[in-house]
């Protein structure tokens, strides 16, 4: 991190420190009040976006970690999220475990399953081992249609609300408060994954795995363990997207998702920690403007064709992050790291 002028640190633990100076602290503790006082001047519908972004963020955090530090291409990550969303949504509604019961379940499922198809990543990578994860997709989402007695099928399956102790999350506002507070514990694990011998570790494999391998690591174990967090992430995003939904159906867990994800931590910046933040939020946010605002808009004031202003939608979006990609290709980390450096803020690292 970036230290204004005139600051220098005096020990190592100081300098490996997130928040290194007061005023790193104070915006920390200010960000921290803005977002959770949300709920008490935000309503109902923002707060179901804000708990979307939140769950979102989640599982972009771990493929984030698999393809943004580690280097392995994965688009099957909606499959994944899947396993998790069915392995709590079993847990809890054909089994009556509590919700953290599944919840923890649900990431370890999902790491687990994780596991088994990252073993391709060791013989192959690139568009290769995007293939593999592909074929995850389609056999996950498979077995979700055709497991009918355990998943139910085409059908789906409905899945409680979450609860802790006795105090169920009935409300968005409750849902949001649980689902930041995991967002925000994921963020930081994240950060100081990347700062760690693993974290390191799993850099170099993106950078070069040939040197990496000649340099003493290991590449099938920290292959393995960047698609286990990947997937773990995942499964825990899966998990509270079954909670906060209430009803599971593998339609929702489309390859076309997983491409998004893909889009969303690009856009944000591959290989940093506010990157899938800023990716999340700023593509969430484009469909919900995309089609509560311009659809809308469309149909009541241009006479187009029936069906034809819900068919721009998808075309809109795409067209914009074309152009995003085209105009700033370094995401919008790199955005922020030039906003840093012009106004000289140091809140968090790039």
């Amino acid at each position: 991190m970036d230290l204004p002028a005139g600051i220098r640190n005096f020990s190592y633990a100081t300098d490996m420190a997130i928040f290194r100076t007061k005023t790193h602290w104070a915006l920390l503790l200010v960000l921290l009040v803005i977002l959770f006082t949300a709920p008490l001047y935000w309503g109902n519908y923002w707060l179901g976006v804000a708990n979307l972004i939140g769950i979102t963020m989640i599982a972009a955090i771990g493929l984030n970690i698999l393809l943004g530090y580690c280097g392995q291409l994965s688009i099957g990550h909606a499959g994944f999220i899947a396993v998790g969303a069915y392995t709590a949504a079993v847990l809890t509604n054909r089994l009556e475990l509590p919700f953290l019961v599944g919840l923890i379940s649900a990431g370890f499922t999902a790491g687990l399953i994780g596991l088994i198809f990252g073993i391709p990543s060791v013989r192959v990578k690139g568009f290769y081992l995007a293939i593999t994860t592909i074929a995850a997709q389609f056999i996950i989402i498979w077995v979700i249609n055709h497991w009918s007695s355990v998943t139910g099928g085409f059908t789906g399956i409905s899945v409680p609300l979450a609860s802790i102790g006795g105090f169920v999350f009935k409300s968005e506002a409750s849902q949001f408060y649980l689902i930041m507070s995991i967002a925000v514990i994921c963020t930081f694990f994240a950060k100081n994954l990347a700062r760690t011998r693993v974290g390191r570790a799993f850099v170099a494999i993106r950078d070069n795995d040939l040197a990496a391998q000649v340099m003493g690591i290991n590449l099938f174990r920290y292959k393995l363990l960047a698609f286990f967090i990947g997937c773990f992430l995942a499964g825990i995003a899966g998990s509270l997207l079954a909670h906060w939904i209430g009803f599971m159906n593998a339609e929702q867990f489309s390859l076309t998702e997983s491409i998004l994800y893909i889009g969303m931590i690009i856009i944000g910046g591959l290989g940093t920690t506010i990157g899938p933040i800023l990716g999340v939020v700023f593509i969430r946010l484009l469909q919900q403007v995309l089609t509560v605002q311009v659809v809308p808009f469309l149909e009541s004031t241009v006479a187009l064709p029936a069906g034809f202003a819900s068919g721009v939608t998808p075309m809109l979006f795409g067209l914009v992050i074309v152009l995003f990609l085209v105009l700033e290709p370094r995401g919008l980390a790199h955005r922020w790291a030039l906003f840093k450096s012009a106004y000289r803020l140091w809140p968090f690292s790039y």
